[in-house]
């Protein structure tokens, strides 16, 4: 909607869609956030579970949810406007600029979450939601920093696609980054 809107200027498309994705990510946060963590993303999961707050089970129900919500969010976008439920992406988003990118805007998130998780989980929709409208405009790969949503944006052909061959840079880039946070930020038990 945000491409169409501007009228295939990019700039504009890329600042509305990181305001509609704060906004929207505010919400779903604050809502989800006492029920499940608000864990709409694995790599988050993976931290909790290697500090010890979910176990092996919850984990693999948190990641199928996950994946699945993630495949039927852009499904569900595509019905919305009126586009073909299955698409897949032609957007290349290759190259080390992008990886590099992933790596420290992984690394940036996690810090952000683990850091108000300890000091004023209160302020965590709010400041995700910030991070994450920011990160679209800071960030050479638009910040997606979560690989079922990077797996599911290879469905759509769209402004916000990717090209399936691409996924695998962003994945690693991202897993990487989390190892790296784990590895220097464990929780202590």
């Amino acid at each position: 909607m945000g491409y169409d809107l501007s009228r295939g200027n990019s700039g504009v498309a890329l600042l509305i869609n990181s305001i509609a994705t704060g906004i929207a990510l505010f919400i779903l946060i604050t809502i989800f956030i006492n029920v499940s963590g608000a864990h709409f993303n694995p790599l988050v999961s993976i931290v909790s579970w290697s500090d010890g707050e979910i176990n092996n089970e919850i984990f693999v129900k948190y990641f199928l949810s996950q994946l699945m919500g993630a495949l039927l969010g852009v499904m569900i976008a595509h019905v919305i406007f009126y586009l073909p439920i299955i698409q897949f992406s032609t957007k290349v988003r290759s190259g080390y600029p992008f990886w590099i990118s992933e790596f420290i805007s992984t690394l940036i998130l996690l810090f952000v979450i683990k850091h108000f998780s300890n000091t004023n989980k209160n302020q965590i929709p709010l400041m995700v939601s910030l991070l994450v409208t920011a990160g679209y405009l800071f960030t050479s790969s638009t910040f997606f920093v979560n690989p079922v949503l990077t797996i599911a944006r290879s469905f759509t052909d769209t402004f916000v696609g990717i090209y399936s061959g691409n996924i695998i840079g962003f994945v690693i880039a991202q897993l990487l980054a989390t190892l790296v946070f784990v590895y220097f930020f464990k929780k202590k038990n």
